[in-house]
């Protein structure tokens, strides 16, 4: 049995920020269990190659919805990572930290001290970007590149959201978050620059930092309502202890956070019992509040042969790797997700709640489908669901998935932001900038038109945006699982931080946003005192209750 300072369960998007962080002081010793294993594969690291590591029994979680009322009763891949870097090393590398309007939002609903001005500074702190001003720093980990937008269609869909009479934004991580602006990607030097290559690897020479691989943790120890320490096992083998002086660390995402406060006791103690779990500590929020973004993508089809669409034949793809391989550039490089839009569905919505990636080609997300022929498409998501699901165990074996039931578009709110967003995408399609390009609508199709239809659209094609929260929300009411400093409510020496804490999602991407949580939890847990606040504006539509753009 070793006895460490911290423990952190989770190598992800703030598990490996955190183990950067609190390493720096050598004097104290740090612990990260990580079920997966090593990122040092070819189709992690290669940018256009995501959708292989998404689907990868070696590096994805394999969880699946139950099936859902609301898409027809599919059950949805619900992809989470598997390996160091956590879901930072299987998604797509795309870098929205958010509007300035969620995390005031946060603020207000209990979670005090992440309002926007609290939480830029560890915006700024993580990342290394291509600018430094207010916004933005070059002096982080974390290193953002602008896409190279090569392909017209890109600069095509920009100029379409202005014609349409939409603002283009020259950073939408800045001032501006609504509008029309080119992507932001988590990759270095066509890299992706998942939190292992930028917290991790870096800190692992470190003798006072160790990292136990295809770690499987089983419980937390609990001595009366002080968490001491971890049980875990490595590949099955024997059950091991180890010790935390000071802190037992959750940072085990969405899924498997509110998992393994249930199997250690933590939680809704009915549900426990059913189970055969002692409860030892009630907390009735533990996986409630679990919800995502959902996104559909429209398509049509492309009168010029310029999209990806022509270079999906593996000569093609031997190629594209080849040349990533030898120079680390060209297609290889990019996500091809590499211009994008905020926009509000309507008016009387204060800041942004849908969000578009352009994609030059007409291919689904996770390369299971793609069109016959040259297309592209545009990635409609609905930035604030209103739906709300939960997680719930299947047993008390540590090894078996959860129970995952989000409600998908339980909330007619959201069927309507749909039939909004299909409409309002529609008309910047339809905008001159695409005449040289634009063919036939294929998805959803000229013959979608009605509420009606669009709802069937929806609820038949609709897939996770991979954005699942919520599950151990930050707050003070009954409801909240940790307080605005990540603390466990009513349990000492035990934290969440990760993005099962927020108490709702951002209008965008969760990878910045959650790298950010691990950034300022480390100073929570460090108890080193806050960066100060920023006094930088955030831009908000000064028509928007009663103008849609």
């Amino acid at each position: 049995m070793e006895t460490y300072d911290y423990i952190i369960i989770g190598s992800g998007s703030a598990g490996s920020v955190l183990a950067r962080r609190l390493s720096e002081d050598p004097r104290t010793k740090v612990l990260v269990l990580e079920f997966g294993g090593k990122d040092n594969s070819v189709f992690i690291q290669m940018p256009s190659a995501l959708s292989i590591p998404m689907n990868s029994k070696k590096y994805d979680w394999g969880f699946y919805t139950e099936p859902e009322p609301g898409l027809d009763g599919r059950r949805i891949h619900q992809a989470r990572g598997k390996v160091i870097g956590g879901s930072s090393s299987i998604n797509g590398m795309v870098w929205v930290r958010g509007n300035a309007g969620d995390f005031d939002d946060w603020n207000a609903s209990g979670a005090n001290g992440w309002s926007y001005a609290d939480v830029l500074p560890y915006f700024r702190r993580a990342e290394t970007s291509v600018m430094a001003d207010q916004y933005r720093s070059q002096g982080g980990e974390q290193h953002v590149s602008r896409a190279p937008v090569t392909n017209p269609l890109y600069r095509a869909f920009i100029e379409a959201g202005r014609q349409a009479g939409y603002p283009v934004s020259e950073d939408y991580n800045g001032f501006m978050q609504e509008g029309f602006s080119v992507m932001d990607m988590s990759v270095k030097d066509g890299v992706r620059w998942s939190t292992a290559n930028a917290y991790l690897k870096p800190s692992l020479n470190r003798p006072n930092l160790r990292l136990i691989m295809h770690a499987l943790t089983h419980k937390v120890q609990l001595e009366g309502k002080r968490a001491t320490g971890v049980e875990y096992s490595v590949k099955g083998g024997p059950v091991v202890t180890a010790k935390a002086a000071r802190e037992v660390i959750i940072s085990a995402g969405p899924i498997n956070s509110p998992k393994l406060l249930m199997l250690s006791g933590i939680g809704p103690s009915e549900h426990l019992r059913e189970h055969g779990i002692n409860p030892l500590h009630e907390l009735p929020g533990v996986g409630e509040n679990l919800h995502d973004h959902l996104e559909i993508w429209m398509q049509q089809q492309c009168t010029q042969p310029i999209t990806l669409n022509g270079v999906l034949g593996p000569l093609s793809k031997a190629k594209i790797g080849l040349q990533w391989l030898l120079f680390r550039n060209g297609l290889g490089a990019s996500n091809h997700l590499e211009a994008n839009g905020h926009i509000r569905s309507r008016a009387g919505i204060p800041y942004p709640d849908l969000q578009y990636h352009m994609l030059g080609g007409a291919i689904a997300y996770d390369g299971s489908s793609s069109f016959k022929g040259h297309g592209f498409q545009a990635h409609i998501i609905q930035g604030k669901p209103k739906s709300r699901g939960r997680l719930t165990l299947r047993s008390a074996n540590p090894a078996e998935a959860p129970r995952l039931v989000f409600n998908y578009l339980q909330n007619d709110y959201d069927r309507q932001v749909f039939r909004d967003g299909i409409r309002l995408t529609r008309e910047i399609f339809g905008q001159s900038a695409f005449d040289p390009y634009r063919g036939p609508e294929i998805l959803p199709g000229p013959d979608v038109q009605t509420d009606s239809e669009m709802d069937d659209f929806v609820s038949q094609n609709a897939v996770t945006a991979y954005h699942p929260a919520g599950t151990c929300k930050m707050g003070t009411d009954d409801m909240s699982v940790v307080d605005p400093e990540t603390r466990v409510h009513g349990v000492e020496g035990l934290r969440v931080i990760d993005s099962s804490i927020m108490p709702f999602v951002t209008n965008g991407n969760l990878n910045a946003p959650t790298i950010m949580i691990g950034e300022k939890g480390a100073d929570h847990v460090l108890e080193k005192g806050m960066l100060p606040a920023s006094n930088a504006p955030a831009y908000r539509a000064p028509d928007w209750e009663t103008s849609q753009r």
